[in-house]
């Protein structure tokens, strides 16, 4: 269920996602081959675009800044909830990435700006038996991650684009940004983050597309 009582606009998208579940189980844009990303700029079997794409499920929650909530909780030593002022305080990084679709579209050379992961999870502490996470968006999107990915270096909830607020299109007023996995893996309007001891598939995941999602080795479907 969405979150929080957020508005929404839109309704689901029934038909686009019984075709991305035909897809998955025919194998749709697997070209067979790996990639290299110390050589291979471009993931196989994606084409290079210019603009970025909107993607969503049909419904696009509408978050006010003074309702915004970013909680980090489970298997943590600190509970973390943020209101806009809160995440806005935190340290603020910028950088430069390529992102890359599973629906077979990359676009070069990114500029977000946002709070990094290690940074948040710097304060909540993660406990010893934290090994996967559950995203949770206002929508009621879910994805899921290793605890290893979610943390590397140059994961982050972004909140502007080319130095702008994102868009609602595009997932503002947060959403998470991690570059080397598909972009399913960087749900928009993220609200919730749950630690786990154990895995747990979110919406695409169970409906035939991977669980991690690593564009050099064509990691789309399950």
């Amino acid at each position: 269920m969405p979150e929080d009582d957020i508005p929404l606009t839109g309704a689901v998208k029934d038909k686009l996602i019984r075709t991305k579940e035909r897809w998955a189980a025919e194998g749709r844009l697997l070209t067979g081959t790996h990639g290299d990303p110390d050589r291979d700029r471009l993931p196989p079997g994606q084409t290079l675009v210019k603009d970025w794409p909107v993607l969503d499920l049909g419904v696009q929650p509408d978050v006010a800044k003074d309702r915004f909530r970013l909680r980090v909780e489970g298997l943590v030593e600190n509970r973390i909830a943020l209101d806009w002022d809160g995440f806005m305080a935190l340290p603020q990084t910028e950088m430069v990435r390529d992102i890359h679709c599973v629906t077979q579209w990359s676009r070069y050379d990114n500029r977000f700006t946002g709070v990094l992961v290690r940074d948040l999870l710097a304060i909540a502490e993660p406990k010893p038996d934290a090994r996967f996470v559950s995203l949770t968006c206002y929508d009621g999107y879910t994805t899921n991650l290793a605890l290893d990915d979610f943390a590397e270096e140059d994961v982050m909830f972004a909140h502007a684009w080319e130095g702008e607020p994102l868009t609602r299109q595009h997932g503002g007023p947060v959403r998470l940004v991690l570059p080397k996995l598909y972009f399913w893996k960087s749900p928009k309007w993220v609200t919730r983050v749950e630690l786990l001891a154990e895995d747990r598939p979110g919406f695409w995941e169970v409906r035939g597309y991977h669980n991690r999602g690593d564009p050099w080795m064509e990691e789309r479907y399950g």
